[in-house]
């Protein structure tokens, strides 16, 4: 089994102002704690929906602006051309994302509870996902978790999700690093 990871860092980051992927921890960017916390977990980490120093790219499918099934769409394809079996996926503002997801994930397809994104995506759903985008007009990643089939698998612990500066804030000050 071959499992790529996927940082999701295409959103706009209205909530936040800035480019929240550039956004620093301890001199860290919150796209490359992400991707080391992925890396202890994948064989290769890509970046969707942006380019990003040191990442491959992976653009969105079938088209731009269809959010985060757009990006999960594209990734799917890109793993599956590659031969990846799964694609474990993040948010770029998920800074403390636990190292052992994809083993609390396995099988997939599943997500975190109230983590949508974290999600562990069996590679040969891309196919089924784009058919789901051409015929629904519901592209939120709760329809697609459903269509999918997806189990929704429990965390008792709280992830951090920088949405907004106050959030960095609270964040770096400890009240959700490691």
């Amino acid at each position: 089994m071959s499992r790529l990871a996927a940082i999701f860092a295409g959103g706009r980051a209205r909530r936040f102002g800035s480019d929240k992927a550039a956004a620093l921890v301890d001199g860290v960017t919150l796209i490359e704690r992400v991707a080391a916390r992925l890396r202890q977990q994948c064989d290769a980490v890509v970046v969707v929906g942006r380019t990003w120093p040191g990442f491959e790219t992976v653009d969105d499918a079938p088209r731009p602006g269809l959010g985060p099934l757009g990006a999960l769409a594209g990734v799917l394809a890109y793993a599956d051309a590659r031969g990846f079996t799964d694609v474990l996926t993040s948010g770029c503002d998920l800074p403390d994302l636990p190292v052992d997801l994809a083993a609390m994930l396995a099988p997939g397809p599943a997500i975190l509870v109230g983590q949508p994104l974290l999600g562990l995506w069996p590679a040969e759903l891309g196919p089924r996902l784009v058919d789901h985008l051409a015929r629904s007009e519901d592209r939120s990643m709760r329809a697609w978790i459903d269509v999918a089939g997806a189990r929704r698998v429990p965390f008792a612990g709280a992830i951090a999700n920088i949405n907004t500066p106050a959030d960095l804030v609270a964040f770096t000050a400890g009240d959700g690093d490691d």
